[in-house]
């Protein structure tokens, strides 16, 4: 960010723990989450959508509770455990959640599919995968302009084991 006339920058120094690793970092009071991790830790998995909070692309895990990283200060996470994609699963590895949106066709350009994917795996976490109705209402947050919807859906079912349609 450029400093307006007159401004201070205050810049923090301090360690990002993520996807268990702990990186030391030095920068500007006013960096996002999202773009520490894009911009200082080329984790470019976390997607920037809207950069207003409304679309969920930017959707990672703060000590295991999904958030916002547009919307959340990365001096906010210092000594705080942040997942993102990039921490879930590899390409030899992938988590259960990848492997059946891959299954499901969860995805159609790709670009929502991390946030969806963080989000999901909260979803289950917190035990909000009772019907399909409420597995829509709780990843409400997370907008697919693709319109993959039902298929994201039935892969969540799949995973947290209510096997829905196969698409």
């Amino acid at each position: 960010m450029e400093p307006r006339d007159g401004e201070v920058i205050r810049q923090a120094q301090f360690t990002l723990r993520v996807n268990g690793q702990e990186h030391p970092v030095d920068i500007d009071t006013r960096t996002t989450l999202l773009d520490a991790l894009r911009d200082r830790l080329g984790l470019t998995g976390t997607k920037k959508g809207c950069d207003a909070g409304t679309c969920g692309a930017c959707t990672v895990h703060v000590d295991g509770k999904r958030i916002l990283s547009c919307l959340t200060l990365a001096a906010q996470c210092h000594d705080r455990e942040v997942t993102t994609i990039e921490g879930i699963g590899n390409g030899a590895s992938p988590h259960p959640l990848q492997d059946a949106f891959l299954r499901h066709d969860g995805f159609q350009c790709g670009y929502c599919t991390p946030g969806q994917i963080m989000s999901a795996l909260a979803l289950m976490a917190e035990g909000r995968t009772g019907s399909a109705e409420e597995i829509r209402e709780y990843m409400s947050g997370n907008i697919c302009r693709c319109g993959a919807y039902q298929n994201i859906v039935s892969a969540i079912q799949e995973v947290a084991g209510g096997h829905g349609p196969a698409v």
